[in-house]
């Protein structure tokens, strides 16, 4: 199983804002994780990068 941490921008302690991370669901200008336990967090932004053999995903927000 591929658990991601999802970011803000970039990759920093700063900037994590979900851990385990199994869903990413991007609709128009607005993307939702789910993770492993089901706790759903929408964010304004675009997916920029993800990598699921490294266990990022990185939001593009403002």
């Amino acid at each position: 199983m591929c658990l991601s941490t999802a970011y803000k921008n970039e990759i920093s302690e700063q900037t994590a804002i979900m851990n385990n991370v199994m869903t990413v669901e991007c609709s128009d200008d607005q993307v939702t994780l789910i993770d492993l336990i089901g706790r759903r967090m929408t964010v304004d932004g675009k997916l920029l990068k993800a990598s699921l053999t490294d266990g990022y995903v990185i939001l593009k927000t403002e």
